[in-house]
């Protein structure tokens, strides 16, 4: 017998039991995009940034197939949505390493599996982010250190520490897993004046999870004055884990603890440098256009940075 024969009573309790013994999240670890953690901070400066974030996603991938996941209510359109904001602190340890912590607080809802018995009402979690901290050293830097030819090069040490929302929400925000990540970023100008490549890579062992992943961006920016314009492409995979299992017609979903993400986006955005105290904003956004076992989400993000002169050293050291 089929799940779709069942009587109602006994497929609610089915649902409710999966949605609490079983469903968890998705990869949501705050990162600074385009590679700009290949710049390192001053020695003995101090640079904070706070950045809001929101996405919302009307499909999602159960292995290959796409589903909608869209509940129309009072003329509304409802989703799977975030809204999040965190702090970012790095610090200059010297001229070559730099430290950085990000801690953030994020909700995370939907009403489209909620119709069972509540008819749509929305459905939410909200707590810490995941948080990531971690330490970076420039290898190289353009211009002033390495061959001619070398781009600037940093290696980042980062560990991820698992937030506080409830891990048994059906696509909470992150993965609630303890992680260790070795990255590598670059960023190199070539061609015309401003204009450059950059990479960044990372691979991460989600150790409380078990479904390690790594995270590959390549893009390209321009900068023009104080301006910066950046476009790239990433893609998110998963070494091991579990298949998403959806059943459309019932809307029922098994999501497992430890789910085979995999994901592609195309990233853009563009900051400005201001002239008074070195200040930085700027907008980014990224969209994914394709998946298996993950949401199709849309990112809009802003961020607004600014550098303190903790310690000021006699000398470089």
């Amino acid at each position: 017998m089929t799940f779709r024969f069942l009587p109602w009573r006994t497929a609610v309790a089915i649902f409710f039991f999966a949605v609490n013994a079983g469903l968890r999240a998705s990869e949501n670890v705050a990162h600074a995009p385009f590679a700009e953690w290949a710049d390192v901070a001053e020695h003995g400066q101090l640079i904070a940034r706070l950045t809001y974030q929101e996405s919302e996603a009307y499909y999602f991938w159960a292995g290959h197939t796409r589903y909608q996941v869209d509940w129309h209510q009072n003329g509304e359109h409802y989703g799977i949505d975030i809204n999040q904001g965190y702090l970012t602190l790095q610090y200059g340890l010297n001229s070559r390493w730099t430290a950085d912590l990000t801690v953030g607080y994020t909700t995370a809802g939907w009403r489209f599996f909620s119709n069972f018995s509540t008819n749509g009402t929305s459905q939410s979690t909200e707590g810490l982010m995941d948080t990531s901290f971690g330490f970076r050293y420039q290898i190289f830097k353009e211009g002033e250190m390495g061959p001619d030819w070398a781009p600037t090069l940093t290696f980042r040490a980062g560990a991820v520490v698992p937030g506080s929302f409830d891990q048994h929400f059906p696509f909470a925000p992150g993965n609630t897993s303890t992680a260790i990540e070795p990255e590598l970023l670059a960023r190199k100008h070539f061609g015309w004046e401003g204009f450059g490549a950059y990479a960044d890579g990372l691979f991460r062992w989600n150790h409380t999870a078990a479904n390690d992943q790594y995270i590959v961006s390549i893009g390209l920016f321009q900068k023009i004055k104080r301006w910066e314009l950046d476009a790239g492409y990433q893609h998110l995979g998963s070494i091991n884990g579990d298949e998403i299992h959806y059943d459309p017609e019932t809307r029922f979903i098994d999501y497992p603890r430890a789910p085979r993400e995999n994901r592609d986006s195309i990233e853009a955005g563009f900051s400005y440098n201001f002239l008074k105290r070195k200040m930085k904003a700027g907008f980014f956004t990224r969209t994914v256009f394709d998946g298996v076992n993950t949401d199709k989400k849309f990112w809009l993000s802003a961020f607004f940075e600014m550098p303190f002169a903790v310690y000021k050293p006699s000398e470089e050291q």
